[in-house]
């Protein structure tokens, strides 16, 4: 049986993911068809019905058809079903090597071939062993879907395990950072003034940084799915609530559903206070927006897509609104609005539970991070020489 699909069979694949064209990216569906199989969409299918989350879903295609496309190139034949641990081993030897070995052995880690085939279809960017959270991820991935096909994997083996603690000591690849620096007031000030026009563009930039950052730095996924239907107008709220006499100022919630923390059960809401709340409505009046996507493409006519922009486009955004303001856009990213937040709320003295119920982190740990560096560079330790 030929490996390759025909490319009426990617039509029909395309086709049938149309009716995931809310979930998983557009601009990937054609190559998604062309990577996956008929059991891979039927399974994508099911998920979806199940009430899987958007991004999840997202991000479980995505690592599907790396898995698929990585299984032909290293083993010449389709992914099985469930995979063998010896397959299991394979993928951790391919992605998780020493880089020291490989200058001695080059056949170490993963070979020139299957490297050079992942490349060529732009499923593999970066230079060296991949990011040990990365190969993590993929094999959750890889065994969420062997369970929802009602089958069993040897993930949770001791071979497995052991194999990944031993791979993720030799590759001593560091934790990178999802944005270099963080996008604090000072910061997003400058991006501001870059879009301080009155074209629809700049009308659109404001409201969408404005917006991911003060409702607690919102990720560029939750910015690309906020809709219309999501936002509730609220009464007034005072500049200061510890001034009776303070001057009111408006307020919206913004429903974010299901996200990458809550599940279908949960009913998260933030709030969006003062200038934000300006700035978004005046986009959705100035765009003639009353439903569906909040922030959309426009073409270089000025005209506005009826579909949202997707969460790769929302970094664009802001890469784009650094360049205009004098910042190496390669310095940052749409993450940083959500890491600048808490390191803002630091620097204002906000309590690390005050700030969470905006950003909604879930993780202490990960939240008091970005508390920790804030307090760090405002200490004494570090200035005992200064």
């Amino acid at each position: 049986m030929s490996i390759d699909p025909t490319a009426s069979e990617i039509e029909r694949r395309a086709e049938e993911l149309d009716a995931l064209d809310a979930i998983l990216p557009f601009d990937r569906r054609d190559q998604l068809a062309a990577l996956l199989t008929d059991d891979d969409v039927a399974t994508l299918k099911h998920l979806a019905s199940e009430g899987m989350g958007d991004n999840t879903l997202r991000a479980l295609a995505s690592d599907l058809g790396y898995l698929e496309t990585w299984c032909q190139l290293a083993t010449g034949s389709l992914l099985p079903w469930p995979a063998p641990e010896s397959l299991l081993l394979k993928f951790v030897a391919h992605h998780l090597w020493d880089p020291e070995k490989r200058v001695e052995d080059p056949s170490h880690g993963m070979p020139v071939e299957v490297d050079a085939g992942l490349r060529s279809q732009r499923l593999l960017r970066a230079n060296g062993p991949h990011a040990p959270a990365t190969v993590r991820r993929r094999l959750t991935s890889w065994s969420i879907l062997t369970r929802w096909r009602g089958l069993t994997g040897a993930f949770d083996g001791p071979s497995l395990k052991s194999a990944l603690r031993l791979a993720v000591r030799a590759s001593a690849r560091p934790r990178q950072r999802k944005s270099r620096q963080v996008v604090t007031r000072d910061i997003l000030a400058k991006l501001l003034d870059a879009c301080a026009g009155e074209r629809l563009v700049d009308l659109r930039d404001r409201a969408l940084l404005l917006t991911a950052f003060a409702s607690g730095g919102r990720r560029r996924s939750e910015v690309a799915a906020l809709r219309v239907e999501d936002i509730t107008d609220e009464d007034p709220v005072q500049a200061d609530s510890s001034i009776p006499d303070s001057p009111p100022l408006p307020c919206l919630a913004i429903r974010l559903g299901r996200t990458k923390t809550t599940t279908s059960d949960d009913d998260e809401h933030v709030l969006l206070i003062g200038r934000p709340v300006l700035a978004l409505k005046r986009w959705l009046e100035e765009a003639d927006i009353k439903d569906g996507a909040v922030f959309r493409g426009i073409d270089q006519w000025g005209n506005i897509d009826r579909r949202a922009l997707t969460p790769q486009s929302v970094n664009l955004v802001l890469k784009g609104r650094c360049r205009q303001a004098g910042l190496d856009p390669t310095l940052f990213s749409a993450h940083g609005l959500r890491s600048g937040y808490l390191t803002e709320a630091a620097n204002r003295g906000i309590p690390l539970p005050e700030a969470m119920q905006q950003s909604l982190h879930k993780s202490v740990t990960q939240a008091a991070r970005y508390y920790n560096n804030a307090e760090r560079k405002q200490g004494r330790a570090a200035r005992v020489f200064v």
